[in-house]
């Protein structure tokens, strides 16, 4: 039995998680992580697709499919939050929740992390919670 349909889309640099700086990131791949989300997914009640990407036009497709859809997304768009105004405008065009996801408690580490141009037009947004998070979204997005 499925429910109601949700994109989790992941950004740039996060098909590298498990490899890539695990002090910060932790040691879960991202193969994992969609794993995560898609049995949370079930647990809840929601169909959930995983994607990831490391070109911002495609993230910027899949927005735009998420929004003529009216699939609620899970977002995290990784350094692209904190500058692509691209991102910005195709999240703004959501018709459904958007829940804007940070693995690491951005607000703890460089400067240029404090501020997420995606914030703005975010339903919420979860930072600092490891991959947890996602499993955060996700029951929040099933209420």
């Amino acid at each position: 039995m499925t429910g109601r349909r949700v994109l989790v889309l992941n950004g740039v640099n996060l098909g590298r998680l498990g490899s890539r700086e695990p002090l910060i990131y932790g040691s879960t791949t991202h193969e994992q992580l969609a794993a995560l989300c898609v049995q949370t997914g079930n647990e809840v009640g929601l169909d959930v697709e995983v994607r990831q990407t490391d070109d911002e036009a495609e993230l910027v497709r899949w927005l735009h499919e998420a929004a003529d859809s009216g699939a609620p997304v899970v977002l995290n768009s990784a350094a692209w939050s904190h500058y692509s105004y691209a991102l910005r405008d195709a999240c703004s065009q959501l018709t459904a929740p958007l829940v804007e996801v940070h693995i690491s408690q951005v607000h703890a580490r460089e400067e240029f992390r404090h501020t997420s141009v995606i914030s703005g037009v975010a339903t919420a947004t979860i930072t600092g919670l490891g991959v947890e998070g996602y499993r955060a979204a996700l029951r929040f997005l099933a209420l």
